[in-house]
């Protein structure tokens, strides 16, 4: 298709070329609060000195899969409800987010569900905010349950799960409209829909109640106003876990363990990733490719996309060039060296299915990589794409950091960087080129 996209921060994401549909109208407005700030006392068995969002699950803290999950569908910025060791979790994100658009609040004494929103929502500055807990996982559908809070026009949108032969749980009951109509106890059901634990929220219809500082977002909050018609549900059977009792924490370490990457394995249903500068082309270590001339492809890389394009699904190119945004490199010469690219590997019987190029210069924008808004896009775009069968193949360490976000396997070429080995946190493989990469695909 040879079509190329610019992301940026500005949210205003534009075409360049014949064919462009247009960028996501979503992932660029609503944030998110993950409640963690529990005592995870029913983990004390199991995770004895830690708070609960940060119990290991398959080698990363359980918050890890929940800012990467929250990412994923579009959400840019995270606030952080925190309380019990709350220092843990910020040295933990300076490490291993350090790029990632977020703000905290901090509790000095437990306030409660409802207490640690209000306190939070402080801190949100979209008109409707996502409310997760960081020791739940749902694998919900941020647009969808937007669309229906809008269309609704309600307080607050609930994400609920059916669930069959359960006892640990209420249900929420719904009317024809999705309206709620009740919360009912705790005890054995056949079937009902559970309250997932993630919400949607109106700031300002929220924080106009009348609340105390301390009080229970379910009890004095859902149960006490559910007659009003305030609250809504959109059910979505997908997966949920909730880590808060050993058994489902147990359980988590199987579900959440990564297989190992096995090129023997990929077929028609994989999608390819790649960088540009240092994968396709001559890097410029140090500086940037400025002009087309300075473009010039390595090892015959454009021969390489026919055996890539029979191996793969699609092959989308994905690049950082803060060049632009700097005022060192000049929009149409970045616009000449891509159409370079195409042409070249067209012209060699391969085809890139879609370019997508960053020139955002701050490194908490969305859609700079390490952050994983291209990946975000790219699945706007084609929604067939499974990033859990997809690769990217990268030459930096910001590359592997966005293969890893977005649920992809991460291959390195060290065509910069020879002093990498494995095994590496971030890194599945590791190769001298894209040649080597595509010689080494059966």
């Amino acid at each position: 298709m040879n079509i190329q996209q610019e992301l940026s921060g500005s949210k205003s994401p534009f075409p360049l070329g014949k064919g462009w549909d247009g960028a996501s109208s979503f992932g660029s407005g609503v944030q998110a609060i993950i409640l963690a700030g529990g005592l995870g006392t029913r983990l004390r068995s199991a995770v004895p000195d830690l708070p609960k969002c940060m119990a290991p699950v398959a080698g990363q803290p359980f918050l890890y899969y929940v800012i990467n999950y929250l990412r994923m569908q579009g959400i840019e910025k995270i606030i952080f409800s925190l309380g019990y060791m709350h220092e843990v979790i910020l040295d933990w994100l300076q490490k291993e987010f350090p790029t990632l658009n977020y703000d905290y609040v901090i509790e000095e004494e437990p306030l409660g569900t409802g207490g640690a929103i209000q306190f939070a929502l402080q801190k949100a500055d979209t008109e409707n905010v996502f409310i997760a807990n960081g020791d739940t996982l749902f694998k919900f559908d941020a647009e969808a349950q937007l669309k229906q809070h809008l269309q609704t026009n309600v307080e607050c949108t609930l994400a609920l799960k059916p669930m069959q032969n359960f006892d640990r749980y209420g249900v929420v009951e719904l009317n024809d409209n999705n309206i709620i109509t009740s919360f009912k106890e705790k005890q054995h059901y056949d079937e009902g829909f559970i309250n997932a634990g993630l919400y949607l929220v109106n700031k300002a219809s929220f924080l106009k109640k009348d609340f105390t500082q301390k009080f229970s977002f379910e009890k004095d909050y859902l149960e006490k106003y559910v007659s009003d018609g305030l609250f809504s549900g959109i059910v979505t059977d997908s997966y949920f876990i909730d880590i808060g009792i050993p058994e489902d924490y147990n359980r988590a370490q199987t579900e959440f363990a990564r297989q190992e990457l096995d090129l023997n394995i990929i077929d028609k249903d994989w999608t390819l990733f790649l960088d540009r500068d240092g994968v396709i082309n001559h890097d410029n270590p140090g500086g940037y490719i400025t002009t087309p001339d300075e473009f010039q492809f390595t090892e015959d890389v454009p021969a390489l996309f026919t055996k890539l394009n029979q191996k793969f699904k699609r092959i989308i190119v994905v690049t950082n060039q803060r060049g632009v945004g700097r005022g060192i490199i000049r929009h149409d010469d970045l616009i000449a060296m891509n159409e370079k690219m195409l042409e070249g590997v067209k012209n060699a019987g391969g085809d890139i299915e879609k370019i997508y190029f960053c020139t955002d210069i701050q490194d908490n924008a969305f859609y700079r990589k390490p952050n994983p808004g291209m990946a975000f896009q790219a699945l706007k775009d084609f929604p067939d794409t499974d990033l859990s069968k997809s690769i990217i193949v990268g030459n930096s360490l910001s590359d592997m950091r966005f293969g890893r976000y977005a649920g992809m396997y991460t291959v390195f070429i060290a065509s910069t960087n020879k002093s990498i080995r494995l095994p590496h946190a971030d890194i599945d493989l590791i190769f001298d080129s894209l040649k080597s990469f595509s010689d080494a695909l059966k």
